[in-house]
């Protein structure tokens, strides 16, 4: 079978090199150097600079996992775009490029590793305008996709049914392709499921249309000629992060919380960012100076709980911003749950307290996700659904397994034994995967607390660095 690949990659910036030289020498067989070189674009659904300038995404851990294992350092090195990178691989450049998507096109011949993540071709639409009903409502209309993309080929096939059909390939990431179909610069946009369910956390008017062909898997690309012996390491890795929980791990870090959020949330928190955020701002740097705890990660809390109303009351007389119990209330010595401030530092505060309670051995994120279960349910609940997970084979430490046991605390036949009892676990679930969307949208929009530049400062769209 021939391949045809389709490159999504990632940077890693201090041991980034320059665009590839076609008259560059191959890399050393790894057995013959101490750094594993891997071949890389710039994208954002799968790499990231943060915003504390470290990197991030879902190819950056997985290949720094593969490197630890090895025993090496990582060198990556960034091309310009696709042909080059598919060049560089061709040439022996690299060890390997990762995060491929591979079909069963026309293409470069590479070996693959194993497929760890399935993405769909979709179509998107702006909501503004009517959803179109099938691929024959596009012909005529004006259509982009990301150039170094397979959605060309799935285009072609349709265009045999469909002769109208005409699109252009533009060369930028599917996340600016994405925003200019939101702004309603272009008509529809191809792209993949992930990135789309991405962009729909920060634009609202964003859908998806119907699927374009069948699943695609991503994969590491090797040279037809690189050493077996690194083929069967990667085969190796790859079957010991899917047995010991590692991928999947990594898999939920990144999406499995961005599909947790309607258009109206989205549109909400956009729209009270504008309005009410402003007055609120300087309590929530001020609650990350006390606790050491991302401001806009207590924002976000914030927002889920009460929608940064300072004066939200439930039934139940759970009260303010950070929609704290009396007794909670009282154990964080707050005289009065309608103050923002004070509600907001106690919040901050008891959030801190839930992680600090928590075995060392947990660690971030997932430490984070399950001290904000145990903001909505109660410690004791929440350790009851770690006995659980235990009991039934699962990891207790693991946000992933966590979130599939704490519905079950609402069954009689897992809270009978158990010792706080009944408890709406599924609640628990819905708040701290909101809470995590919530998160990535406030890191999208605004900026990380800093003495060196006023609180109020504008802030617009960060965007993620491309070097």
């Amino acid at each position: 079978m021939r391949i045809f690949l389709s490159f999504f990659a990632f940077v890693f910036c201090g041991l980034v090199l320059a665009a590839c030289d076609s008259h560059e020498k191959p890399v050393s067989p790894l057995g013959k150097t101490d750094a594993l070189v891997v071949i890389t674009v710039n994208s954002p659904d799968t790499y990231y600079e943060n915003s504390d300038g470290s990197y991030a995404g879902l190819e950056f851990d997985l290949v720094s996992e593969f490197a630890t294992e090895l025993g090496v350092e990582v060198r990556f090195k960034v091309m310009s775009g696709l042909s080059q990178a598919l060049l560089a691989l061709e040439n022996m450049q690299g060890h390997f490029a990762a995060g491929l998507n591979v079909t069963d096109k026309h293409g470069s011949g590479a070996r693959f590793g194993p497929v760890y993540q399935r993405t769909q071709p979709q179509v998107a639409y702006n909501t503004d305008y009517p959803k179109p009903r099938s691929i024959q409502y596009l012909a005529g209309r004006n259509i982009e996709i990301a150039a170094g993309t397979s959605h060309a080929e799935r285009l072609n096939e349709v265009k045999q049914q469909v002769p109208g059909l005409k699109w252009n390939v533009v060369d930028i990431p599917a996340e600016e392709l994405l925003e200019k179909l939101a702004e309603g610069r272009i008509d529809y946009a191809v792209a993949d499921s992930t990135q789309i369910n991405l962009a729909k956390n920060f634009y609202p008017n964003l859908a998806t249309a119907f699927n374009l062909g069948d699943e695609t898997g991503k994969a590491w690309a090797f040279s037809p000629n690189e050493d077996v012996e690194l083929l069967e390491k990667v085969q190796k890795f790859f079957k010991r992060i899917e047995q010991d929980g590692t991928l999947k791990r990594l898999l939920d870090r990144y999406y499995g919380h961005i599909q947790r959020l309607d258009q109206m949330d989205v549109g909400g928190i956009l729209g009270k960012m504008r309005t009410t955020l402003p007055d609120l701002r300087a309590h929530f740097h001020q609650a990350e100076e006390l606790t050491g705890i991302d401001w806009r990660l207590i924002a976000a809390l914030a927002y889920k709980e009460s929608h940064w109303d300072r004066l939200a009351t439930s039934f139940t007389n759970v009260r303010g911003i950070m929609m704290l119990t009396e007794s909670t209330a009282d154990r964080m010595k707050v005289t009065d749950r309608l103050d923002a401030r004070q509600s907001i530092l106690a919040g901050a505060r008891y959030l801190l307290l839930l992680k600090e309670m928590l075995p060392p051995r947990i660690a971030e994120p997932d430490r984070t996700w399950i001290a904000l279960a145990a903001y909505n349910l109660g410690y004791g609940h929440v350790e009851d659904a770690r006995i659980l997970a235990q009991r039934l084979g699962s990891s207790p430490d693991s946000w992933v397994d966590l979130k599939k046991i704490l519905p079950l605390l609402s069954h009689s036949q897992y809270f009978d034994n158990l010792k706080h009892g009944y408890a709406r676990g599924g609640e628990a679930v819905i708040l701290t995967e909101s809470v995590r969307t919530y998160h990535d949208i406030l890191l999208r929009y605004e900026r990380p607390y800093s003495h060196n530049f006023a609180a109020t400062e504008a802030t617009g769209p960060l965007r993620h660095s491309r070097n």
